[in-house]
């Protein structure tokens, strides 16, 4: 059972707020080895406020527990969670010129492990990566995300993802304007990222990428919490219905329906 195991990742009563407006109002959440979770919600509700909060994003206020395989990391700074094994997939990926996505892959990697690699051993892994992903090898020479559409900047999201090995990976709308022929690439890239020793936890509007990813659980966020989680089934109740028919059910869980 659950309860006799260690999550590899969990929140507790975890509350985010901004310029001292509460957005996030208390989050209870546990994510075990080999799962995949998606966060749903309307526009609005703090989905990527937690998702960013549960990274340390230093412009926030949070309160609360975030621990990482049973260690808590809440009082650590962004780049500590990543080399203990969190990692962030943006919405919207930032470009770093004079940055090739060679020279960026091989420092994150090397902070990651905590110990230098050897070019060789680094440019194998990376090949195997990009053969993996269908990624150019053009790519390699390319300055991180400068020139890259939308889809070219997900996959390599999900390259790091693939290469860093992280334990557990926050993706906030990771399926954000990709066509289908990118959606397929990057769900599968998901796929074989997570392992018997990792998790996910997915956010996104739509269950389009859901029909790839398959989750295990399916939370719905609204008004900053968690109203309802269920299996994969869920989803498809809110592309059916949308969110309105789970006002009644936040409105009495005393959360006042979705911002």
């Amino acid at each position: 059972m659950k309860s006799t195991r260690t999550p590899v990742f969990s929140c507790r009563d975890l509350k985010v707020s901004i310029e001292g407006k509460e957005i996030v109002k208390g989050v209870d959440l546990e994510v075990y080895a080999g799962e995949k979770h998606a966060l749903m919600g309307p526009n609005g509700s703090g989905k990527s406020t937690l998702a960013s909060a549960l990274m340390g994003h230093p412009s926030y206020e949070v309160s609360g527990e975030i621990s990482l395989r049973g260690e808590r990391v809440d009082g650590l700074e962004p780049d500590q969670r990543a080399r203990l094994g969190m990692f962030l997939g943006f919405q919207y990926p930032v470009a770093v010129p004079g940055v090739s996505v060679a020279s960026f892959l091989r420092a994150a990697l090397t902070a990651r492990r905590g110990q230098d690699i050897p070019v060789r051993e680094f440019r194998k892994e990376m090949d195997a990566a990009f053969a993996e992903l269908d990624v150019s090898k053009d790519f390699v020479s390319r300055y991180l995300n400068e020139g890259f559409s939308g889809g070219e900047k997900k996959r390599l999201e999900i390259l790091q993802m693939l290469m860093l090995k992280p334990a557990f990976a926050l993706l906030d709308e990771t399926d954000s304007g990709l066509d289908i022929d990118a959606l397929k690439v990057v769900s599968e890239g998901i796929n074989k990222a997570v392992g018997p020793d990792q998790a996910v936890l997915l956010v996104t509007h739509y269950q389009r990428i859901l029909d790839y990813v398959k989750p295990d659980v399916v939370h719905v966020f609204m008004d900053g919490r968690i109203v309802r989680s269920g299996g994969f089934e869920l989803a498809g109740e809110l592309e059916a219905k949308g969110y309105d028919w789970l006002q009644p059910e936040a409105a009495a869980a005393g959360l006042g329906g979705a911002a």
